[in-house]
């Protein structure tokens, strides 16, 4: 039986100093003393390539990103994901501004049906939506997680997104979903009395099976796209880019606040002071946990109550 070693086995070989890499680069192939065939040892040829994006090519050394990597990184990942939908919130409040009717008297649909008349479709239409929807935060895990090779589970980790404390991040997730909530329901209504802001519909999916479970799946999508992207990752990128706390909280209220301008003016003051918040709490507990949890909350009373109630309470539409 031929045995296969990595970087240990083929210094040992004689093929001589091997720098730290991702995959090993050379190898010692050989028989056993009993057998009949001479002792073999195989060099592998090493590609001309660094080991990692963020090593010297010169010696293998790793490099940290510079203050422009970070940068750069950052606003891609906003740019695939939530900058994205900031922009697109823009043009959608700009377009109900410039129209003849009031902006309290306009609608906003949120978790609608594409195809209601093939329920089956439908489903796979909202499920593929979710999946889609929260690949930005896997990769914002994946970006941190290659910082010195240390892995997607230990950034999520860092940043407190696993379940070492179910326990804390549930009852203050809960606290937090009361200390927002609240407040920004009145503020809602509060707007949308001034013609600040639209009547948001949060749930339109045609009447299945799979409905309420869908828009749970949407809360949790929500929460952790948004927390894990928002707050774990960006304030680690800016903040070892050199912008100070203050700042990152404040840039990163505002973007939140901006890719919820679709819903009006209620919705983006609502949603920075909500970042600012969360902002906070992550820099005291350094944990995403309890933020995911109440963002989960906030949005499955929003969704699936109105869901529930749209016919029983008029104040809803």
């Amino acid at each position: 039986m031929a045995s296969l070693r990595g970087h240990e086995g083929a210094a040992k070989a004689g093929t001589g100093r091997l720098r730290r890499c991702p995959r090993p680069r050379r190898y010692a192939v050989w028989a056993p003393r009993s057998s009949r065939f001479p002792r073999v040892t195989l060099t592998a040829v090493s590609v001309d390539e660094p080991a990692d994006p963020g090593a010297d090519s010169a010696d293998g050394a790793w490099r940290p990103p510079t203050r422009r990597d970070l940068f750069t990184e950052s606003a891609l990942v906003l740019g695939v994901g939530l900058g994205a939908s900031a922009v697109w919130s823009v043009l959608s409040l700009v377009n109900k501004l410039t129209q003849n009717v009031a902006l309290n008297q306009q609608t906003t649909a949120m978790n609608s049906s594409v195809t209601p008349d093939r329920p089956w479709l439908d489903l796979a239409y909202q499920l593929v939506g979710i999946a889609v929807a929260v690949i930005p935060a896997i990769l914002a895990l994946y970006l941190l997680g290659r910082d010195n090779g240390q892995g997607m589970r230990t950034a999520a980790r860092s940043m407190g997104f696993d379940f070492r404390r179910p326990g804390q991040d549930l009852w203050r997730g809960t606290l937090l979903t009361a200390a927002i909530g609240i407040p920004g329901l009145g503020l809602y209504l509060a707007a949308k009395a001034l013609g600040f802001n639209t009547t948001v519909a949060a749930a339109n999916l045609s009447e299945n099976w799979w409905t309420l479970p869908v828009l749970v799946l949407a809360a949790v999508q929500n929460s952790v796209l948004e927390e894990v992207v928002m707050i774990g990752y960006l304030y680690n990128r800016w903040l070892r880019a050199g912008w100070s706390l203050p700042v990152v909280m404040l840039v990163s209220a505002l973007i939140r606040g901006s890719y919820h301008l679709y819903q009006g003016f209620g919705g983006f003051i609502g949603n920075v002071v909500m970042g600012l918040v969360f902002g906070w709490l992550y820099t005291k507990t350094k944990r995403v946990g309890p933020l995911v949890v109440a963002h989960t909350l906030l949005d499955v009373v929003a969704f699936v109550g109105y869901a529930l109630l749209r016919d029983h309470l008029s104040w809803l539409t």
